[in-house]
């Protein structure tokens, strides 16, 4: 179905009442997600809110208080939930969401259970300092597996648009790290954010994420870049904040690095208009 057709079909007031609900969520997190997201079409759009209103459905229970069990748990009940979604009887309002974009853009099944399957990992065990293969794992399952169901929202499923969800994903997850590492928890934070060989570890962290900035860019020259817009402009706004963390050297853990709104404004400007 076209932008223009399946835009044309009205809303049933209770498919309105779960959109508002998804995009409050949505617009509550105040992330860069919600800046890109706006370029896209109100249906597309709000296809989106739903995969992100999902990722942080699963996001939450990882980040809860709660006993490992209950998360396991947690999670185990979503896999049914995206089983049932599939099988057209979803019973959480962010499946129920989902349900029409599931169908309408081809969403891939096995990509909902990636993200959960990414979420346990972390939920298992403590996954903040893992060996490179395993980091990598946990990028593909919760940040790439993100970018292969936006890109068929986005309208470009092509071969080359799944590569820039491969390394765009896993460039945008490390660069979440090495920000978040500002806000680090542990038994002595300040110990660990003080340690003489963190910046080095780091630089090195950064330099994976750049190469995979670079390949997601070199892929996006294959993909239709009016479709696309929404991924250069986080690509845009993520990079910069790479470019800052590596100009801060992880020096001051109480100085959060972020990139201010009117140069996110600007880099939506200039990525995100055809």
């Amino acid at each position: 179905m076209n932008d223009v057709a399946s835009g044309a079909v009205a809303e049933r007031p209770c498919d309105a009442m779960l959109l508002e609900t998804v995009r409050h969520r949505v617009e509550a997190a105040g992330t860069s997600f919600y800046w890109a997201m706006r370029l896209l079409p109100k249906h597309r759009r709000n296809a989106m809110y739903a995969v992100y209103a999902f990722c942080r459905e699963v996001d939450d229970i990882v980040d809860s208080e709660r006993p490992v069990e209950y998360k396991i748990a947690a999670l185990a009940a979503w896999r049914e939930e995206i089983d049932a979604l599939y099988a057209g009887h979803p019973s959480h309002v962010v499946a129920k969401a989902l349900s029409k974009p599931a169908v309408r853009y081809d969403l891939c099944r096995r990509d909902f259970l990636a993200i959960i399957d990414g979420m346990e990992m972390d939920a298992r065990a403590d996954i903040r300092a893992p060996d490179l293969a395993m980091l990598d794992l946990y990028c593909a399952r919760v940040a790439s597996s993100v970018g292969h169901l936006s890109v068929h929202v986005f309208g470009d499923p092509s071969d080359a648009a799944h590569a820039v969800a491969d390394s765009l994903g896993r460039a945008l997850q490390l660069t979440n790290i090495l920000r978040d590492l500002y806000g680090i928890r542990g038994t002595d934070p300040k110990a660990v954010l003080g340690h003489p060989a963190l910046p080095a570890v780091c630089r090195e962290v950064a330099a994976i994420a750049e190469e995979h900035f670079q390949s997601s860019v070199r892929a996006m020259e294959s993909c239709s870049r009016r479709a696309m817009r929404p991924a250069a402009v986080m690509a845009a706004i993520y990079h910069a904040t790479l470019s800052a963390l590596l100009r801060s050297e992880w020096r001051d853990p109480a100085t959060r690095v972020s990139v201010s709104k009117p140069l996110k404004l600007w880099l939506v400007l200039r990525h995100g208009l055809v």
